[in-house]
């Protein structure tokens, strides 16, 4: 694995040892690595859990993270995407975490840079990392994938977290339901798309998404009280849910919107396990990207130290 840009193109094994490897590390924890490294996390999106889970994960790791503020930075200049890319690598980072408006840009980019890229997240596109700290969420709750009912309910059309996480559940052997308001179907990902009320009682994970506002262009507007009514968990959903099913949300939550108040961090919530999963779920693919992608820069700095002296 050279990059992690897309669950789509992810083998079952492969998916399967990032998830065992960030349990382990929750379990066990982990060294720093001895070699010196530059991670330099490129957010042109507000951020907060991805961004400091990332930080998180690269100190735990020793790995310096390089500062970056899109409004500082030569963006503001005209700079391209690429060109602020290809410096950061230039001066010796040794993989790029990139969370961008534009769809498939770190796909792009991971094409034309000879250092690891990640993706924390393009536009509508994929969020990798999300997707795998929350198959670490369900891995220590069921131990295993195969046969669970996942309904993932909301924002489909909008999200990112729907696409990652229904390809990655599909390959482990999960059957995937959506649900969610007509308008925000994604007619695109192949799979049934249920009521919230059988969701509900089919559902032995239900993630829960976040309406994305800030992405929709024909503002649908609806009262918070008819969303969560309608579309949301309301307790008395909630009541009917399977004894042992449990309830995912990526954050940031819209309390009394997506999700009754009191839900948040109810008995079967792991909102909050799951923002403690992202740190070692990140730190499994940082690991894996630096053990089997190689560093072009390590190298490089090795052969001027053997000229040097």
């Amino acid at each position: 694995m050279k990059h992690f840009v897309t669950m789509k193109d992810k083998t079952e094994t492969e998916i399967l040892q990032l998830v065992r490897r960030a349990h382990h590390i929750s379990q066990k924890g982990v060294n720093p690595l001895q070699e010196q490294y530059f991670a330099a996390n490129l957010f042109f999106e507000p951020s907060t859990r991805t961004k400091m889970s990332f930080v998180v994960a690269e100190k735990k790791l020793g790995i310096e993270p390089l500062d970056f503020t899109a409004d500082f930075s030569s963006v503001t200049k005209g700079e391209s995407i690429y060109d602020t890319a290809k410096t950061f690598e230039s001066i010796g980072a040794n993989f790029i975490v990139l969370r961008h408006q534009q769809e498939n840009i770190a796909n792009q980019l991971a094409e034309s840079l000879s250092i690891p890229v990640i993706n924390a997240g393009d536009g509508t596109g994929e969020h990798p990392t999300q997707c795998l700290l929350d198959l670490v969420t369900i891995y220590q709750e069921f131990k295993q994938f195969n046969g669970l009912k996942i309904v993932i309910a909301g924002d489909i059309k909008h999200s990112r977290v729907a696409r990652s996480n229904a390809f990655a559940l599909s390959t482990l052997g999960c059957e995937v339901y959506l649900t969610g308001m007509d308008e925000w179907h994604d007619d695109s990902l192949p799979y049934r798309y249920v009521s919230m009320d059988e969701a509900i009682e089919i559902a032995d994970v239900l993630m829960l998404l976040r309406i994305q506002h800030e992405r929709h262009q024909d503002q649908i507007i609806l009262k918070q009280e008819s969303y969560l009514e309608k579309y949301g968990l309301s307790l008395e959903r909630e009541a009917r849910m399977k004894k042992h099913a449990i309830i995912l949300h990526p954050a940031p939550v819209n309390r009394g919107v997506e999700i009754d108040t009191s839900l948040v961090e109810c008995e079967r919530s792991r909102i909050f396990k799951q923002m403690q999963n992202g740190v070692v779920a990140r730190m499994a693919v940082i690991e894996t990207l630096l053990n089997q992608g190689g560093n072009l820069n390590g190298e490089n700095f090795n052969k001027r130290q053997a000229i040097i002296g």
